[in-house]
């Protein structure tokens, strides 16, 4: 008798113990930037690009936020895929992204621009909305990408 090879379980999951309504509401870049702020190590923020990702339901309201990658002062790598996973698990409408420019440059690089747009694609074959990339920087200021046209 041929024995059935085994196969691993694939579970997509989602846990909260937020109430919707108790989650913050994004309704402005300022009120996406100071959500990503207080998730940002500050002590790395002149050192490492990061890149995150903020998760919102229908109503713009926080599903949560992730770190995607980490790199060095010129850059992090982002895989697309795993803005997706992260976005379809926790069943999101929209999400924001943002990373730090170590450098203190507010412009967007053509790279930036590139990753955008190829991540803005992605998500809307999903039926997921890219709302707004934000660069930050140590000095307490950040670029919306949306803001200026360029999202």
């Amino acid at each position: 008798m041929k024995q059935t090879p085994q196969i691993a379980e694939v579970k997509l999951v989602y846990t909260t113990t937020i109430k919707a309504s108790e989650r913050p509401q994004v309704k402005s870049s300022q009120d996406a930037y100071e959500l990503f702020l207080g998730s940002w190590d500050r002590d790395t923020i002149e050192h490492v690009e990061t890149f995150k990702l903020m998760l919102l339901n229908r109503s713009n309201r926080v599903l949560g936020i992730t770190t995607i990658s980490k790199g060095g002062t010129a850059g992090t790598v982002v895989d697309v895929k795993l803005i997706l996973q992260y976005a379809i698990k926790a069943n999101a409408c929209a999400i924001i992204i943002c990373h730090n420019h170590p450098s203190g440059a507010l412009v967007p690089s053509e790279s930036d621009l590139t990753l955008t747009k190829k991540i803005r694609d992605a998500a809307y074959l999903m039926d997921v909305q890219l709302l707004d990339h934000l660069i930050i920087v140590p000095e307490g200021k950040y670029y919306s990408l949306e803001d200026n046209g360029q999202a």
